[in-house]
């Protein structure tokens, strides 16, 4: 079975991180990063620039991916999936930020990340990609998310 791939991108302004409240669908209630699925035939640079203008309104004009994040047999709309998520720092867009039916972005500071309210994964690999590191994890969860496993390395 071929991995599902999702993005994941986190809006920076200087020592400011924009997320988003997921309002509906997988993750709802937590605060995430905006994203969503690939798309066949599109690549995750572009996955996550349209997922990115559809969720929040604006458009991501520089960017970089920071993180590749793999989770074993996520439990994910009643099947077991291989989800590969590759996440991207974003400095500069154009547009307004909006709140959608998906998404109400908010802005916090680096050191005042809520991680209470992300997904346990994030706390493990986040906070270094803020700190300005590449990563790259692998999780693996309980059908109900808790965390079963995890490991985390720092690439450069």
């Amino acid at each position: 079975m071929d991995p599902m791939h999702v993005t994941w991108m986190i809006l920076r302004d200087g020592d400011r991180v924009l997320l988003g409240h997921k309002k509906r669908g997988f993750g709802a209630g937590y605060l995430n990063g905006v994203g969503g699925k690939v798309d066949p035939g599109e690549t995750v640079e572009q996955a996550a620039v349209r997922e990115t203008e559809e969720e929040i309104g604006v458009k991501v004009t520089q960017y970089e991916k920071v993180a590749t994040i793999i989770f074993d047999d996520l439990f994910y709309k009643g099947t077991r999936k291989q989800t590969i998520m590759h996440c991207f720092i974003g400095t500069k867009w154009q547009g307004e930020l909006i709140e959608t039916e998906e998404i109400e972005p908010e802005w916090f500071t680096v050191d005042q990340i809520p991680y209470d309210k992300m997904w346990v994964d994030d706390k493990y690999w986040l906070p270094q990609v803020i700190a300005g590191k590449k990563v790259e994890g692998r999780f693996k969860f309980t059908d109900d998310y808790k965390l079963l496993g995890k490991i985390v390395k720092v690439i450069k």
